[in-house]
C-alpha cells in the first residue's frame, strides 16, 4: 500500500512538473510541503488563464475568456468604469462633431437588447414617434435583438445613405404587440444647442443638450445672436444634458467668470490633483445668469452649474442633478480595445465632490438612484432632500450655503408637474401617437399650413390645435389600441394640444420652434426661472449671505 502511494505522488509530481502552467511551490503546496505561497494578483491571474486554457474539458475562446474577466473586475469597481472592444472602441472614439447619415438615436445593448436611449433632436426617428425606451428587435430583414450582435454591427445596420428606408420593429413597454416604423434615413448633425432664442425683450434663452468639440463655437454665435437681438440675461437650460466633453465645459463655465477663477478641479490618491480655471475674463460677466437643471443633468452639465454656483455667479433652479462627477480616462490596448478607467473625482470650486455615493460591484442598484429618488418624493419635494451638516459648504464670494452629497442642489427648488398627466396620456404617448398624428397632419396640410403661417412669429401667433384635430388623433389612438377616456382626455387636453402645436411647428420651421411652444405651458423649471430672471431683487435675494 505504501509503495503504491509513493508511485502515485511520483505521478502527481511528474503531471505538475511537466505542465507550463504550473510552478514548484504548486506542487510543494500540493502535496504539503511547505504550505501556500502568496504570488502576484497579475501572475495568478495568468495561471489561472493557462489552467482553463490547457486544462478545461471543452475548447475554450481564450481572447474571449480575456474580455469576460477583464469585465468582471471592472464591475468589482464602481458603475462607470467599462470595457469595450475593438469595434466598440472605434465608434466611442469617433469625434462628436460633423455629420453622418443614419435614423438618429442614441441606444444601448443591455443583455443582448437594444434600448433607445434618445431620439436626436428632429431626427428622423423622433419625427416618426420612435420613444427613449423603446426597445428595436428588427431592421429590415436583420434582426436585432437576441442575436449577440456587437454596436459596430447594429451602427452599419442602422446607418446608411441619406433618403434611403428603413423597416424598423419596436417593442414598447406597456404596448403587447410590435410596433412598425418605417424611417428614412437622413444626414444628422452633431449639434449641442437645440435652441437659443429672446425669452423676452431682455432675457435670452440656450437650450444646451450635450457638450460636444462645437460646444464653443455654437454657443460664441448663439450669445453673439442674442446680444444682437437685446439680451442683457441669460437662461441656460441644461435639463436633460448627460454631458460629454470637459474641454467644452470649462469653456462654457468661463464666459460667466473672472480670469483665473477656478471652475472644476480632480483629485485621486494615484493621480493627485489637477485644477483647471479661466484664462480670460468672461464676456457675459454682468448680466443675471440663471441655469434649468433636473435629475437627469449630469457630468459636464454639473460642473457648470457648481461652478456658477460656487462663484455666486448665477441662481440654479430645478431639481438636484444626477451625481456623475467620476473622471474616466482611456487606456487602449494594441489590439484596439480600450478600458475606461475612473482614475479621479470631480469637485466643484467649493470642494463639493460632484460624485453621489456609489457601493462597488452593485451598478444595478446604482442605476435605480433615480427610481429612489422618485419614490422617496424628491422629484415633488424640497423637504424629501435631508442634508448633514458635512454637506453643507460655503460659495466663495458671499459665503452662503450651498450643499453637496453628490449632484448640484438647485438655489430654487422646482417640482415636477403632473397636473396635465392622465393614463390615456400616459397611452398615447407610449404608442407614439402624438408624433404620429402630427407628422400626418403636416404631411397632408403643408401647403395650406406655410401659406397661412409663412413665418414662426405667424405660427406661435395664430395657429391653434382645434378640436376637430384631437378628435381625429383620438381616432388614430383608437386604431391602436389606445380606448377613448373622455374624462381623462379633459386632464390632459392642455398638454396635449400644446405638444401636438409644438411637434407641428418644429417640423414646419425648426427644433426651438418646439421649445418656443412648449417652455412657457409645460416646463416650469423655465417658467420659475425666466421669472428670477426678470427680478432683480429676487435675484439679489437668492445670491445673498443670508441665505
Amino acid at each position: 500500500m505504501k509503495k503504491i502511494t509513493i508511485l502515485m505522488l511520483a505521478a502527481l509530481a511528474v503531471a505538475f512538473l511537466s505542465s507550463p502552467v504550473s510552478a514548484q511551490s504548486d506542487l510543494f503546496s500540493f502535496l504539503g510541503g511547505r504550505g501556500p505561497v502568496k504570488i502576484p494578483a497579475a501572475n495568478k491571474v495568468a495561471q489561472a488563464e493557462k489552467i482553463i486554457e490547457q486544462c478545461y474539458v471543452d475548447t475554450v475562446n481564450t481572447d474571449q475568456l480575456a474580455e469576460e474577466a477583464i469585465k468582471a473586475m471592472l464591475a468589482t469597481l464602481d458603475p462607470h468604469s467599462t470595457y469595450s472592444d475593438p469595434e466598440e472602441t472605434k465608434e466611442l472614439t469617433t469625434p462628436l462633431d460633423g455629420n453622418f447619415s443614419g435614423i438618429g438615436i442614441q441606444f444601448n445593448m443591455l443583455n443582448d437588447t437594444l434600448y433607445v436611449i434618445q431620439t436626436t433632436s428632429g431626427g428622423p426617428s423622433e419625427k416618426v414617434g420612435i420613444l427613449p425606451g423603446d426597445r428595436l428587435i428588427q431592421a429590415d430583414d436583420s434582426i436585432i435583438s437576441g442575436v449577440k450582435r456587437p454596436n459596430s454591427s447594429v451602427i452599419k445596420i442602422l446607418r446608411g445613405p441619406k433618403g434611403t428606408p428603413v423597416n424598423l420593429k419596436i417593442l414598447r413597454k406597456g404596448v403587447a404587440e410590435p410596433i412598425d416604423f418605417l424611417v428614412v434615413r437622413d444626414d444628422i448633425p452633431v449639434y449641442s444647442i437645440d435652441a437659443a432664442y429672446m425669452a423676452d425683450p431682455t432675457t435670452g434663452y440656450i437650450r444646451l443638450s450635450r457638450f460636444a468639440e462645437s460646444t464653443p463655437q455654437e454657443i460664441s454665435e448663439a450669445m453673439a445672436k442674442l446680444h444682437r437681438q437685446g439680451m442683457k440675461n441669460l437662461v441656460l437650460d441644461l435639463q436633460d444634458n448627460g454631458g460629454g466633453l470637459l474641454g467644452s465645459a470649462i469653456d462654457l463655465g468661463a464666459r460667466f467668470l473672472n480670469r483665473d477663477d477656478l471652475v472644476v478641479y480632480t483629485k485621486s490618491p494615484s493621480m493627485g490633483e489637477h485644477y483647471y480655471g479661466t484664462d480670460r475674463d468672461g464676456e457675459f460677466r454682468d448680466g443675471r445668469v440663471v441655469v434649468l437643471v433636473n435629475q437627469y443633468s449630469a457630468s459636464a452639465s454639473e460642473i457648470t452649474a457648481g461652478a456658477i454656483q460656487d462663484h455666486d455667479r448665477g441662481v440654479i433652479v430645478g431639481r438636484r442633478t444626477f451625481g456623475k462627477g467620476l473622471v474616466q480616462r482611456p487606456f487602449p490596448f494594441p489590439d484596439g480595445s480600450m478600458i475606461r478607467l475612473t482614475v479621479s473625482k470631480y469637485y466643484t470650486p467649493a470642494g463639493r465632490c460632484i460624485q453621489k455615493p456609489y457601493e462597488r460591484g452593485k451598478s444595478d442598484e446604482y442605476r435605480k438612484d433615480i427610481l429612489h429618488r422618485y419614490e422617496s418624493g424628491e422629484f415633488s419635494s424640497a423637504d424629501s432632500i435631508h442634508f448633514s451638516d458635512s454637506d453643507k459648504y460655503a460659495t466663495l464670494r458671499t459665503g452662503r450655503t450651498v450643499y453637496g452629497g453628490g449632484g448640484i442642489m438647485p438655489d430654487v427648488f422646482v417640482p415636477v408637474d403632473t397636473t396635465g398627466y392622465s393614463d390615456y396620456y400616459r397611452d398615447l404617448t407610449a404608442k407614439g401617437i402624438l408624433n404620429r398624428f402630427a407628422i400626418s397632419y403636416v404631411d397632408t396640410n403643408r401647403k395650406q399650413l406655410t401659406k397661412t403661417y409663412p413665418t414662426e412669429e405667424s405660427f406661435l401667433e395664430g395657429f391653434a390645435v382645434t378640436p376637430e384635430m384631437i378628435d381625429e388623433m383620438v381616432r388614430l389612438g383608437e386604431t391602436d389600441s389606445v380606448k377613448p377616456n373622455p374624462e381623462q382626455l379633459a386632464i390632459s387636453r392642455q398638454t396635449i394640444e400644446t405638444i401636438l402645436k409644438g411637434i407641428i411647428g418644429r417640423d414646419l420651421f425648426e427644433t426651438q420652434t418646439y421649445f418656443k411652444v412648449v417652455n412657457p405651458v409645460l416646463n416650469p423649471v423655465y417658467v420659475r426661472g425666466l421669472e428670477i430672471a426678470n427680478d432683480p431683487e429676487e435675484y439679489r435675494r437668492l445670491l445673498s449671505p443670508s441665505r
